[in-house]
């Protein structure tokens, strides 16, 4: 018999991302994530795997500081990474922690520090037929080069003073304040032999705070040209994600977009002449946004758009290896696939119909894509399929690092309700085997963040199967607001957030629970970010639930407005808050606190306090709120964590906590997180 699919046991699994393939086809290199030998961290290390299938995984990195996840080749098969390790050729520092670039030989060998900028480097993108290179790098205000930077860091430093004045907005994101080194762009072609990159050029020397947070880029293949998305502030709430071609020899800049948009995730075509891009319609209290992909000619500023037909959203355009074939990944009913367009024709070919795809990598020969794909029961494997043959079903390479596969037993199966309106409400069910009629096992409903999103992989953070495996069965639907089933999910929800989306998830909630092997009487729901929200809002709407987890999540959406990292944003959804609060008043869980007195269903609440997207503060007024009418509950509290638990050993505790919640309200067990813990972590109980 198995070992139960214990948190411990899901840590202990190979973490796969970022994947990408030689140009010459013949190396497949992956990210794995695993735990750091000291257990409180995540450490990242570089794997090389045959794409034949024939060779064994090998490392190609180790260090103690662990890689950043985001390799790229060049065009020799020369891999450059990021990482943390120490400079051999410099003093060691133990106050200083650089993330830098190193190049790593296609033939093996030692890697070499090819750049180290004390604000580190981020964002890598390499060209398909030179040594050209972009990357961004976090550069003091007012630095001409990075050994301004480096002074002005050092006379902060000596100052003893930390304080940040601000002049523009925002000024944090995420989990960070975006101060005092703010992103630039470098273009730079990396030199030969052990020399280091000493002429790289900023592209915008006068960047603002935000410009380039979060600016994706591609690079022409002969290197001459870099596209990247630069953000111009307007007059709230407007913020417009333009595109903008710069020349790398002379840093002139041209507008390919003008305010019209948010753009994002631009790439080359392989003969330089287009770019492909993501464009985000700014929407309306009353129309939703649209994603579509378009395709601009690079002389001229031409656009078209690209599969028009087609009713999804299109995310992470990736070329083939000439012009005429570009490929995507899309939401898709409950699944994430890989598609085809073939630009002559401009037919669409949905390549895979099964999980999760992503990291696609077509091979040069046309043929083949390379993938990563998961499933609600299986983590992230590499896959390959035929580059022009629909809905296949991939096949796993057997040689990957994950190669010894995952211990869960859980059985997942696919259902569908009917909302009010009549339309299909999508979801999984994962429960144990042993679950039946004459032993129906409680279920707990799991509300995604977002809230445009959709469970259709496998999550690290919120594992259905470490439930599962634990006795509960665990729903995963998708309401409106969902991704993967039309325009017409994100108009029923759009600016209704308490509205369809809550009636979505109580239809797909009753449609399950006419299963006889779920114990309808014993019921939990469970939700982060606005999932959180709505695990608030479903506790001042309904008592049917024996007891609520709401992480990191929404309370009072007024001060919410002022608080979360960039508030303007939520306007288009909600309105003016100055001119008219009523949307923001109508949709807040707050409202409703009354009503959650009277049920009294427990609570517990989960918040890291360095979250900015959505600040501690909800989850403190939540917290007061219920302590001051007396609404049963707990209160897990991070200190050292943001909008998500990253760190393993609070990742363990997590679950540990969670899951004793939930046994001491839909199993009677009394609460005892520390039981489920293999370590000496002590959770004090609340007063």
């Amino acid at each position: 018999m198995s070992e139960p699919f214990t948190i411990e046991r899901m840590q202990a699994l190979p973490r796969l991302s970022n994947l990408r393939l030689s140009p010459d086809g013949t190396r497949l290199v992956v990210a794995v994530v695993g735990i750091a030998p000291e257990g409180k961290k995540m450490a990242t290390a570089l794997w090389e795997v045959d794409p034949t299938g024939s060779a064994p995984a090998r490392r190609l990195t180790r260090s103690v500081a662990g890689e950043g996840g985001e390799a790229s080749f060049l065009p020799d098969g020369s891999l450059l990474f990021q990482s943390s390790r120490p400079d051999p050729d410099a003093k060691p520092d133990p106050d200083m922690t650089i993330d830098a670039l190193w190049l790593l030989p296609a033939g093996g060998g030692e890697a070499r520090l090819l750049a180290a900028p004390e604000g580190g480097v981020c964002g890598v993108v390499t060209a398909r037929a030179s040594n050209a290179i972009l990357f961004g790098a976090n550069v003091q205000r007012g630095a001409t080069d990075f050994a301004g930077d480096a002074e002005r860091a050092k006379a902060r430093k000596e100052s003893g003073v930390e304080a940040l004045l601000f002049e523009d907005y925002p000024i944090r994101h995420w989990d960070h304040y975006l101060g005092p080194r703010v992103r630039r762009l470098y273009a730079a072609t990396v030199p030969q032999g052990d020399e280091r990159i000493e002429d790289a050029r900023d592209l915008e020397p006068e960047v603002s705070g935000f410009t380039f947070e979060e600016s994706e880029s591609s690079i022409s293949p002969d290197g001459s040209v870099v596209v990247t998305v630069r953000r111009v502030p307007g007059t709230f709430p407007e913020t417009w994600d333009d595109l903008v071609a710069y020349e790398t020899a002379t840093g002139t800049a041209r507008q390919l977009t003008n305010r019209d948009a948010l753009y994002a995730s631009p790439a080359i075509s392989p003969d330089g002449r287009h770019v492909a891009a993501l464009r985000l319609t700014y929407a309306d209290p009353e129309h939703a946004e649209q994603l579509s992909l378009v395709l601009i000619d690079l002389e001229t500023g031409e656009a078209r758009t690209l599969a028009e037909a087609l009713d999804r959203r299109p995310e992470h355009p990736t070329w083939g290896t000439d012009a005429s074939t570009l490929y995507f990944e899309s939401d898709d009913e409950g699944k994430r696939s890989a598609y085809r367009i073939d630009l002559p024709s401009g037919d669409v070919t949905r390549l895979t119909a099964t999980g999760h795809v992503s990291d696609l990598c077509p091979s040069p020969d046309g043929k083949t894509v390379y993938a990563l794909q998961s499933t609600i029961a299986t983590p992230p494997r590499i896959v390959r399929f035929d580059a022009r043959a629909a809905d296949q079903v991939p096949e796993a390479l057997a040689n990957g690092p994950d190669e010894h596969g995952i211990a869960a037993s859980s059985v997942v199966e696919r259902l569908t309700a009917t909302a009010a309106d009549g339309t299909p409400i999508g979801a999984w069910l994962v429960r144990p085997p042993a679950a039946s009629a004459e032993s129906p096992v409680p279920l707990v409903v799991f509300v995604h963040g977002g809230p445009l999103g959709s469970w259709n992989g496998w999550s690290w953070r919120w594992n259905p199967n470490v439930l599962a495996a634990h006795g509960f069965a665990v729903l995963l639907p998708d309401p409106a607001l969902s991704l993967g089933y039309g325009q017409h999910m994100l108009d029923r929800g759009w600016g209704q957030w308490g509205g369809a989306p809550f009636t979505d998830v109580m239809a797909s909630v009753d449609a399950a629970l006419e299963r006889p092997d779920l114990d309808r009487s014993r019921v939990a729901l469970m939700g982060g970010s606005y999932g959180g929200y709505m695990a608030n809002w479903v506790a001042g709407q309904t008592d049917r639930f024996r007891c609520i987890v709401t992480h990191a999540s929404l309370w009072e959406l007024v001060g919410f407005h002022g608080t979360t990292d960039h508030g303007p944003a939520w306007e288009h959804e909600m309105g003016d808050p100055y001119a008219d609060p009523s949307a923001y008043l109508r949709w807040s869980p707050r409202e409703h606190l009354a009503a959650m007195a009277s049920s009294r269903t427990p609570l517990l609440v989960i918040h890291g306090e360095k979250d900015h997207r959505v600040p501690i503060s909800e989850a403190l007024t939540l917290w007061t709120d219920m302590r001051r009418l007396g609404i049963p509950g707990r209160f897990l509290y991070f200190p050292d964590e943001n909008h998500w638990v990253l760190k393993p050993q609070n990742a363990r505790l997590w679950y540990a906590t969670v899951l004793a919640f939930l046994d001491e309200h839909l199993c009677g067990v009394p609460f005892r997180p520390d039981r489920l813990l293999g370590g000496p972590i002590e959770v004090p109980a609340a007063p």
